[in-house]
C-alpha cells in the first residue's frame, strides 16, 4: 500500500462510510470536485500541503501514518525567554488543554516530580515568586533584580488565571511522592541565600505552599469525582502529563522546566497510559485512604516546609 492509500483510507476511516471522500476532499483543501477525484483516484498526488492540511483536519497522526512506528512526531511548546514569551506560553497552553480537554468524559494525568504547575499560578505571592524563578533560570541570563522589585505583567496573570480555570474544570488523576514539594522549597532558600529574597518574603513563601498542601488535602476529602490524588513511594516521577478523552490522547514530555514535546501517536499515548495506570495501581490513593494515612503524607510534607522556615530563621539568628 503507498502512502496515497494510507492516507485515502485513514480518511474514510474517520468520515464514515457514508461520507463521500472525494466531497470530503474537495471542501477541506478548497479545490474543486474534478481535482478531488483525480487525488481520490490517485491519477494525481496530493502535495505536502494538502497532506499536512487533510491530516491537521482529521487528526491524523503523519507519523503514525507513514513511518514503521519507531519515529514520532512531537509539537514544541513556545520558548521561553522573556515576560512576553510567558504570557504567550500561558496563553498557547489554556487554548491547547481547552481544545483537549472541552470533551466529555476527557481526563488528565500529572506524574508531579514538582507541584503541578496549575497550583502555583494565579494571583499569589508564590505564583509571582513562581514566574520570577522560571524567568531566571529560563531567560539564559541570571536576573540580579531582587524579588521584591520583581514586577508582573497583567496580560501575564489573565493567561495564566485561564490556565489555572482548565484545570479546575476537568477530572485530575496527580500522583505526588515525598520528594513532589523538594523543588519549591529548593528554589525559596537558594533566592534567600542568594540576598534576593527577603526572610519576609520567603515566610510568606512557606505559607502559600502551605495552602496549597491544605488545598490538596481538601479536595481529597470533599467527595469530589473530579479530583484524585495518589502517593507513590516507588517511583521517580517525571511531570510527564497525559490528556485522555474518548476522541483522542495527547502526551506531553517535559524538556526544559516549562517546555514540553507534545504527541497524539496513538501507540506511545496508549502505552502512557498503561504506564500510568501501572504507577497509580502501585500509589496509594489518598482519597480513599484513611485519615491516618492521608495525614501521615501531607503532615510530613508541613514538617519540611516548617524545616525550611527554621532553617532560614535560624540563619538570621546567628547573623548568617
Amino acid at each position: 500500500m503507498n502512502n496515497q492509500d494510507i492516507l485515502l483510507k485513514a480518511i474514510r476511516q474517520k468520515s464514515g462510510a457514508a461520507t463521500s471522500v472525494i466531497d470530503v476532499v474537495a471542501t477541506v483543501l478548497n479545490i474543486s470536485y474534478d481535482a478531488a477525484h483525480r487525488r481520490v483516484s490517485q491519477k494525481s498526488k496530493f502535495s505536502i500541503e494538502e497532506t499536512i492540511t487533510l491530516c491537521r483536519h482529521f487528526g491524523l497522526s503523519m507519523d503514525v501514518l507513514f513511518n514503521d512506528g519507531k519515529k514520532v512526531i512531537v509539537e514544541k511548546t513556545s520558548e521561553i525567554r522573556t515576560m512576553a514569551d510567558m504570557g504567550k506560553y500561558f496563553k498557547e497552553s489554556a487554548e491547547k488543554l481547552t481544545d483537549y480537554l472541552d470533551e466529555p468524559n476527557a481526563r488528565m494525568f500529572y506524574s508531579a516530580k514538582d507541584i503541578p504547575l496549575f497550583y502555583t499560578i494565579g494571583g499569589t505571592l508564590l505564583s509571582k515568586f513562581k514566574l520570577y524563578v522560571w524567568l531566571n533560570l529560563l531567560a539564559g541570563t541570571q536576573n540580579q533584580e531582587n524579588f521584591e522589585s520583581f514586577t508582573v505583567d497583567q496580560s501575564l496573570l489573565q493567561h495564566s488565571t485561564k490556565l489555572k480555570a482548565v484545570y479546575e474544570h476537568v477530572e485530575v488523576n496527580e500522583i505526588w511522592n515525598d520528594t513532589t514539594i523538594n523543588s519549591s522549597l529548593q528554589q525559596i532558600y537558594y533566592f534567600y541565600q542568594s540576598g534576593l529574597l527577603s526572610l519576609p518574603s520567603a515566610l510568606l513563601l512557606g505559607d502559600d505552599l502551605k495552602k496549597i498542601l491544605q488545598t490538596a488535602e481538601d479536595r481529597c476529602c470533599n467527595g469530589s469525582n473530579n479530583f484524585h490524588l495518589y502517593y507513590n513511594e516507588l517511583l521517580i516521577l517525571n511531570n510527564n502529563v497525559l490528556v485522555s478523552s474518548p476522541k483522542q490522547q495527547s502526551l506531553f514530555v517535559p524538556y526544559t522546566m516549562l517546555g514540553y514535546f507534545i504527541t497524539q501517536d496513538t501507540d506511545t499515548c496508549t502505552n502512557a497510559a498503561d504506564y500510568f495506570k501501572h504507577q497509580v495501581k502501585n500509589s496509594k490513593s489518598l482519597n480513599l485512604s484513611g485519615t491516618r494515612d492521608r495525614k501521615l503524607f501531607f503532615n510530613k510534607a508541613h514538617q519540611k516546609v516548617d524545616f525550611y522556615i527554621r532553617k532560614m530563621e535560624n540563619e538570621v539568628d546567628l547573623g548568617f
